[in-house]
């Protein structure tokens, strides 16, 4: 098999970037190790997907498909900080209809899979496992675990934070354990939400409830490893009232609706998103913590720019060169870094107790709250990705 473009991994990232390649003429392989899969009731893994990447993947064929009900707009934002600190973000005030979408994983995932699944210029390696890479001057070469071999002038890595490519290529990643885990449950409420997202910068760690359909909320619970182990082993009574009480009753009593799962949290940055015949993207590329609610936006983002790039060569064009992939890497550094030095430094200025830093970080978010030039620069970016 040989093809222009061949993408290792079909996760959000990965899968976006071929849908994003559909107008091109390029031929693009997809290999992945098993078709997505939709839960049975709710997904625990949730996502906030920016403004600007509701355009993307409405550019690309998949916003528009995605099931309304199972969707919820963010309105407002109340950020709190552990000793009476406050931020607060308005969709209405900024001029907008809404900060972001909470959407289930799984929801996008599949409809990605069956978009790219009946794409002309795709064509799907599954089930498949890579087992040997070799890169050349001229060519790719993936061998496959049951000895298919797959020749690909450009390889992308879109297989996740352990990344087989980027490891199979020598890439060096450093990874920063945060000695945490995001834990991640959804719940009915007694109370409405009225489409507000919650975040609280804890002494325990950061504590988000982000709103679902139905007066329901997904929770994530950025908290020490100890902590993390303790909530998913709570019987289902217990957690509900543990994550209640966390958030101060805001949404009253509350039920559990998906059972909890942790996942561990870690900085990670790549020496290089790009060599000669390959590029990274999405969660191989680069890992940040999920206060921010950044994470699959970067990836989104990868791809778009990524496919961007690639659909405008011109035929004699070889998309592996890396003069063309250095594009990408240039358009991507700036975002990709200054989100994760944000995330970490926040992560890093609410963790210690010593109460002259907490007096401090509080009137940040206080006097930042009546700063409205700041606020709003803030929200720019959160709708287009850019100051």
């Amino acid at each position: 098999m040989k093809f222009d473009v061949l993408v290792v991994g079909a996760g959000l990232a990965g899968a976006a970037l071929a849908a994003a390649l559909r107008g091109s003429n390029l031929k693009v392989g997809i290999v992945e190790a098993r078709p997505p899969a939709r839960p049975a009731g709710w997904d625990a893994r949730i996502y906030a997907i920016s403004p600007a990447n509701v355009e993307f993947l409405d550019g690309i064929g998949i916003w528009q498909h995605l099931d309304p009900a199972r969707m919820a707009p963010v309105h407002d934002m109340e950020i709190h900080g552990d000793a009476g600190g406050r931020l607060d973000f308005s969709a209405y005030d900024s001029g907008l209809r809404e900060l972001a979408w909470i959407v289930e994983s799984s929801l996008m995932q599949q409809e990605l899979w069956e978009t790219v699944k009946r794409q002309h210029n795709v064509t799907l390696v599954c089930p498949a496992a890579p087992a040997a890479l070799a890169i050349d001057d001229h060519t790719a070469r993936l061998t496959l675990a049951d000895g298919r071999r797959i020749e690909a002038r450009l390889v992308v890595a879109a297989d996740g934070r352990d990344s087989w490519v980027r490891q199979a290529a020598g890439i060096g990643a450093r990874n920063t354990p945060y000695d945490e885990k995001g834990v991640v449950a959804n719940f009915r409420c007694e109370k409405p939400h009225r489409n507000t997202a919650f975040q609280w910068f804890r002494n325990d760690g950061v504590l988000a409830y982000l709103p679902l359909p139905d007066q329901q909320m997904s929770m994530v619970w950025s908290a020490p490893d100890a902590l993390a182990d303790e909530l998913v082993a709570l019987p289902p009574e217990a957690l509900c009232a543990r994550v209640a009480e966390a958030g101060g009753h805001r949404l009253g009593q509350l039920e559990l609706v998906t059972p909890a799962a942790a996942f561990a949290l870690r900085l990670m940055r790549v020496e290089a998103v790009v060599r000669p015949r390959l590029a990274l993207i999405g969660d191989a590329a680069h890992a940040i913590h999920p206060l921010s609610g950044h994470g699959i936006n970067l990836g989104y983002q990868d791809a778009r720019v990524l496919a961007g790039q690639l659909a405008a060569l011109p035929a004699w064009r070889d998309p592996g060169e890396l003069a063309v992939l250095r594009g990408y890497a240039r358009a991507r550094a700036e975002e990709t870094a200054l989100l994760q030095y944000t995330t970490h430094g926040l992560n890093r200025l609410f963790k210690p107790a010593d109460p002259l830093l907490s007096g401090l970080r509080n009137l940040g978010l206080n006097l930042t709250n009546r700063l409205p030039v700041l606020r709003n620069a803030l929200i720019r970016y959160a709708i287009a990705g850019r100051f």
